[in-house]
């Protein structure tokens, strides 16, 4: 690398077109070092500009991947002789070509993060993701490539969304970096299982040891991939991919369009609510084939690689494949209604339960993604709400408010499906206003003062009066003697009880109680978290108590004024005497009969 005064020449796009290769080897895969070649073919031009992405489409923050990157060199092909180079950005390499047709750059990416969005390579597999690993040629980004792979050991092989390329081992062919970053790879011992749905062919590929069962998880997922494939009319796509990873811990997915990623703690497949959540995840990410990976947000049409890709319209691309990762799995029979009611009612409660549903409107929720949702601290829950869960539930209320005003002969279902016929067949971008026009279209009603309260701003959700036509109403519980409200929540952590959350305009809020500080007791008698509960219990609404913290070591004692129990579960509940017209519209939503789910 130069360490000279230089003179930098702009990035430029060369009047020719370059062939692209990439070869990835891991020769050491416990060193968790992936070893990538690039190789760059036909370049004419002076320098040659190297990019790496500092995000990844699906997973709206900016990673910064090419904090990763180590060990970069060139050289001119032909000759095999170094070329001078100088890092000129964060994730911007700069080659000096000096005449190179040829160039072939260097380095290695450290990769020791098992999620969805990263790489994880170890003794036992390599998984990455193109944009966490590979770098992008400004104004080159149509161009197709090509990805060798290099297994440690013989008995590695390679599993990947991407086509092959006929003749030549290991290697793949992307007809863009738009493909490229949007085509993992899993490199290894992986199980796999093939299957066809709809007279298209599937795979699964499970990575890890744990209790699934394939053959139960095939059964249901083509059931999943049917019922969606029927909303749409078809299925987009000549072959599809469900990479499974089983950990210790995690869980999450990551949208493709030809494929997914997903990690699930490895022995939480027996349990029956365990297995439904996976089965959730898997219809989560597979309905975002459609929604997201083709029906997308204008600001998503074209991916800035380099930083955010702001849009309000984040609550549509996830909250509302989140309502219908809900629904999905009932309608194909993987569970009953009963047990989609009980689903929906934890989601109420996690929103109810959030006091940052009051100051963060979701629109607003959306566009502030990159900074907020998955950055969060102690006052996280205070000053936001995630567009994921009351994204779910407007579009909840917006189904039920089709439905009611067209006796369910139209639901969202019918927006989807023209979502889907005027955004995403093509890969138009949809501006909020066009989903706006959309969702009247279909409700064949004016939805401003909708958007208004509920998108726009930080009004509650009327539940009751979108469910009432449906026989249900939202009942609130409160613990069978419930404590008095403290405003606290409490974790014990290396042996001291550490103040992890403390709800703004709570009475330990008002107190001067703060999150971090260490419980150490109450009117001068030991508390711990564990028993923070049975003790509040002990004292009366407006009662005076005296808590005693450590505040960065300083030792405090603060009077905290009790205040009136909260609800602490939301529940979906059928109203007292449903009239027919009710029943008939639950059963017109649901298929089942109202009275059935009591």
């Amino acid at each position: 690398m130069k360490t000279e005064a230089t003179t930098v020449r702009p990035t430029g796009v060369p009047s020719t077109v370059p062939v692209i290769s990439y070869q990835v080897a891991m020769p050491q895969p416990e060193s968790h070092l992936f070893e990538v070649t690039l190789t760059v073919q036909g370049w004419q031009e002076s320098v040659l500009d190297l990019k790496m992405p500092v995000w990844t489409p699906g997973s709206y923050l900016v990673r910064e991947y090419a904090k990763h990157l180590q060990d970069f060199s060139a050289k001119a092909a032909e000759k095999g002789q170094p070329l001078p180079w100088l890092k000129l950005g964060k994730n911007h390499w700069q080659v000096e070509t000096e005449n190179a047709s040829e160039i072939t750059v260097s380095y290695r990416v450290f990769a020791n993060e098992l999620s969805v969005r990263t790489n994880h390579l170890d003794a036992t597999h390599g998984y990455f993701n193109g944009a966490a690993l590979f770098f992008f040629i400004p104004g080159f980004q149509q161009q197709p490539s090509r990805v060798t792979i290099v297994p440690p050991k013989p008995d590695w092989c390679v599993t990947t969304p991407l086509l092959t390329v006929s003749g030549e081992t290991n290697t793949f062919e992307a007809k863009d970096f738009d493909t490229l970053v949007d085509s993992p790879f899993e490199i290894g011992q992986a199980q796999l299982y093939d299957f066809e749905v709809l007279e298209k062919p599937h795979q699964l590929a499970i990575w890890g040891k744990g209790n699934a069962d394939p053959d139960r998880i095939i059964a249901d997922t083509k059931k999943i991939i049917e019922v969606e494939a029927d909303l749409y009319g078809g299925l987009p796509y000549e072959r599809y991919l469900f990479l499974l990873h089983l950990a210790a811990t995690g869980f999450g997915g990551l949208e493709h369009k030809d494929s997914c990623s997903l990690i699930y703690p490895r022995f939480g497949f027996r349990n029956k609510e365990k297995y439904n959540r996976f089965m959730q995840l898997v219809a989560h990410e597979f309905f975002h084939l459609w929604n997201v990976k083709r029906i997308r947000p204008k600001a998503l049409e074209t991916f800035d690689y380099e930083q955010e890709n702001y849009t309000t319209s984040l609550w549509f691309s996830e909250g509302t494949t989140s309502y219908y990762d809900l629904i999905i799995p009932l309608r194909a029979e993987i569970y009953d209604a009963k047990t989609f009611l009980e689903g929906l009612s934890k989601e109420i409660t996690r929103l109810q339960t959030t006091p940052g549903r009051k100051v963060q409107p979701l629109s607003e929720s959306s566009f502030d993604a990159w900074i907020k949702l998955y950055r969060r601290d102690a006052n996280s829950d205070n000053s936001q709400i995630s567009y994921y869960l009351k994204g779910e539930m407007v579009s909840f209320l917006l189904d039920l408010l089709i439905r009611t005003r067209h006796e369910n002969q139209r639901s969202l279902d019918n927006v989807m499906a023209v979502m889907w016929q005027q955004f995403g067949k093509d890969e138009i971008g949809f501006t909020p206003e066009q989903l706006r026009d959309v969702l009247e279209s279909v409700a064949q009603a004016d939805l401003a003062d909708f958007f208004e309260h509920y998108v726009d701003s930080t009004d509650e959700l009327p539940f009751d009066e979108y469910l009432q036509p449906f026989g249900l109403r939202l009942h609130s519980f409160e613990e069978d003697d419930a404590a008095p409200f403290f405003g606290a929540m409490v974790k014990t952590e290396n042996n001291q009880e550490v103040i992890k959350f403390v709800e703004a305009g709570s009475p330990a809020g008002v107190a001067g109680i703060d999150a971090g500080d260490e419980l150490l007791a109450i009117d001068a008698i030991r508390v711990t978290a564990e028993s923070l509960s049975d003790r509040l219990k002990d004292y009366k609404v407006g009662d005076t108590i005296q808590v005693t913290v450590f505040h960065q070591d300083e030792l405090r004692t603060l009077p905290v004024k009790l205040a009136q129990p909260r609800p602490s579960r939301y529940q979906l509940v059928p109203v007292e005497s449903p009239s027919d017209a009710q029943k008939q519209m639950f059963s017109g939503w649901l298929g089942v009969d109202l009275l059935a789910i009591r």
